[in-house]
């Protein structure tokens, strides 16, 4: 058998090239990714703050030029250099004349807007976590774990284990969510070694194919790829390329889901992403979960009188429900004999929606200071991770991917340099020294940077995170060297990482190994009076259209020239009946006139245990506009309403376009 190489990071580094920086008088370097030839005790040194290439480098032991010690990396590679030197594999290879052990699958829980005090064996006596405290207390859990401040950038950070302004990633909603298509996630790394790969849950990184997760790695998607979604009961959802309706509370749907691909795929391993909607609002939960919340005393607070004791009880609530679906995941591991051959990692996308007790850290998400950027990060993977393990340094979900990759003993060679490094020394408890690494938080602008004990926050004030966690202390004027540093340190950030010119991706339409495109109105652009039916364009639909003036357009790119059959999503009062549309790309169109009424109520209300902000949702009928003829070409695809003989013409929730044989 072949060995494998594993990428680590060089606990013992004698140079750092010029993409280092002196903190204090210590060489600070943000990341060093080791190449390490075990047989021949030569180490390859390349230090990569944001992955960018330099030409000094230093080895321990007889020196190598970067063509030699890829040389022999190569050589390795191929086989010229045999296993049994090795001994045995991470993931439980046996020794020779044994047969194989199985692979390991890999589950990966991400919650949605859960923060680093919404689980009990962080201290918070408000509520009760035992499954996920189990988690951590039979695996290893991160003390400082940072993600980016919001939903969509951290999901692309912990997918590419690249800064997200590097893939594309700008925002939440409008196609600002989306990766570049020339990114490589970790879905496809999977898949390409031969894992069966799902992803259930919520999306969030783009809607149209190639965007979407059919197109990113993933075999199979069961939930909504839009930033947030308007109705946890039973909502429309997507199943790969088709809406079908969801089965009860949306994380307990979720949970099923996933349950049924580990059993469907119990003989092959998996890398199946698990992505709870849970606590963003808008704040739904069943009963059972609320009751014990509704009425009791919330004993731990947030520091400031900006607390909602409703918002608190409802998320709370929300959290122990995501605590028993990882406990259902859990037993079906067990029960299908799993267990051991499962590494799982649970973490959250940002900092808490709300302000309640969150071991009193600054501010919540959206923020780059702590409150916003540090959250829960498990590893689970029973012996092979020592049990009750706390890691004091500092990781990030740019660390995922790679880590994913060497536990699993899959070859990666990125197609893009990555930001993040593997954490395996960490986990394993092999690494003799760490780097004192740099880690950047960003958004819209604002960018926050961390090492292990100091942190520069948006508006360059300095702070101890080792005696001051909470950031009440400003040191500028005692550590001036320090804080110039870091400062230094954002402004290459700012330089090297974060784009320089507007986002004017259109929206892809035409893939023939993805026939059907959704454009739904979260991507569209309303003129004159029309108007979202929220602030909030995700899981929103446009409404009050007056005016045959106005119109909704599309930016969008069509790959493939041909015939298309366009279908509106739409509602329509009785007295609005007769609405003449007509749907447009570039000299072709096509038209229909609306005849029948479609009125349904919103719904949602019901269900809220708090007023909430976003859209509420309602059912919209399909009506098919035509065919389209459309040429392989950028431009805007527009929807007008040539006669309006009512007060208003239709809310429209999204057009799908299909590309015929």
């Amino acid at each position: 058998m072949v060995g494998f190489l594993p990428l680590r990071v060089n606990p013992k580094c004698s140079y750092w090239a010029k993409t280092s920086e002196r903190i204090g008088d210590n060489f600070k370097p943000a990341c060093s990714w080791k190449f390490e030839h075990n047989l021949l005790a030569e180490t390859l040194e390349l230090d990569s703050l944001f992955g960018t290439e330099v030409k000094k480098v230093k080895c321990k032991g007889p020196s190598l030029t970067i063509p030699q010690a890829v040389w022999f990396s190569v050589a390795f590679w191929v086989g010229l250099i045999s296993t049994p030197l090795w001994g045995q594999s991470l993931a439980g290879q046996s020794s020779e004349g044994s047969s194989p052990a199985r692979r390991p699958n890999v589950l990966v829980i991400l919650t949605d807007d859960q923060g680093w005090g919404d689980l009990s064996i962080h201290g918070n006596r408000n509520l009760s976590t035992p499954n996920i405290d189990r988690l951590a207390l039979e695996g290893a859990r991160f003390e400082r774990f940072y993600v980016s401040p919001l939903c969509a950038p951290t999901r692309a950070e912990f997918l590419t284990g690249r800064y997200h302004p590097r893939t594309g990633v700008r925002g939440v909603t409008t196609g600002a969510e989306r990766m570049n298509l020339d990114e490589e996630t970790i879905a496809e790394v999977f898949r390409r070694a031969g894992y069966r790969t799902a992803i259930f849950g919520k999306w969030h990184n783009g809607t149209q194919y190639p965007y979407h997760p059919l197109g990113r790695g993933f075999e199979e998607f069961y939930g909504f790829t839009s930033g947030h979604w308007g109705h946890y009961f039973s909502p429309p959802l997507e199943w790969n390329d088709r809406w079908v309706r969801g089965e009860g509370y949306l994380p307990d749907d979720i949970t099923n889901r996933a349950i049924r691909f580990l059993e469907e795929h119990r003989r092959e391993p998996v890398f199946c992403y698990v992505a709870f909607n849970t606590p963003h609002s808008p704040f739904q939960v069943p009963e059972e979960f609320y009751r014990r919340f509704a009425a009791a005393e919330i004993s731990m607070r947030h520091h400031s009188e900006k607390e909602d004791l409703a918002v608190t009880r409802a998320a709370l609530a929300m959290c122990e429900n995501i605590d028993w679906n990882v406990g259902r995941i859990r037993q079906a591991l067990e029960r299908l004999e799993l267990a051991r051959d499962t590494i799982i990692v649970f973490f959250s996308d940002n900092g808490p929606n709300s302000w309640r007790w969150n071991g009193n850290l600054r501010n919540r998400k959206g923020s780059v200071d702590e409150g916003g950027v540090r959250v829960p990060c498990i590893f689970w993977w029973p012996g092979k991770i020592p049990a009750g393990k706390v890691i004091p340094q500092i990781a990030a979900a740019i660390d995922l991917a790679p880590t994913l990759a060497e536990l699993a003993e899959i070859p990666w060679n990125p197609r893009r340099p990555i930001d993040g490094m593997s954490l395996v020394p960490l986990l394993l408890g092999t690494a003799q020294e760490w780097p004192d690494r740099m880690i950047f938080a960003h958004n819209n602008g604002r960018v926050s940077v961390r090492t292990q004990r100091y942190m520069l926050d948006e508006k360059g004030r300095l702070y101890d995170l080792v005696d001051d966690p909470g950031q009440e202390k400003d040191l500028q004027a005692e550590l001036p060297e320090v804080a110039s540093a870091l400062r230094k340190a954002v402004e290459r950030f700012r330089e090297e990482v974060l784009p320089k010119g507007p986002d004017d991706r259109p929206f892809p339409v035409g893939y023939p190994e993805f026939p059907i495109t959704y454009l739904p109105a979260r991507d569209g652009v309303a003129s004159g009076n029309i108007r979202r039916s929220s602030r909030h364009p995700n899981c929103s639909f446009f409404t009050q259209w007056s005016s045959p003036e106005d119109v909704i357009s599309w930016d969008i790119e069509v790959k493939t020239a041909g015939r298309y059959e366009a279908v509106l999503f739409y509602t329509c009062r009785p007295q609005d009946v007769g609405v003449h549309l007509r749907l447009e790309f570039g000299s072709e169109g096509v038209e229909t006139v609306i005849e029948k009424p479609f009125d349904p109520p919103l719904y949602g209300a019901e269900e809220d245990r708090v007023p909430r902000t976003e859209s509420y949702m309602k059912e919209f009928q399909p009506v098919k506009l035509g065919i389209l003829q459309m040429p392989a070409q950028r431009g805007q695809l527009i929807l007008r309403a040539l006669k309006i003989p009512g007060e208003f013409a239709v809310d429209v929730w999204m057009i799908s376009l299909r590309l015929l044989p």
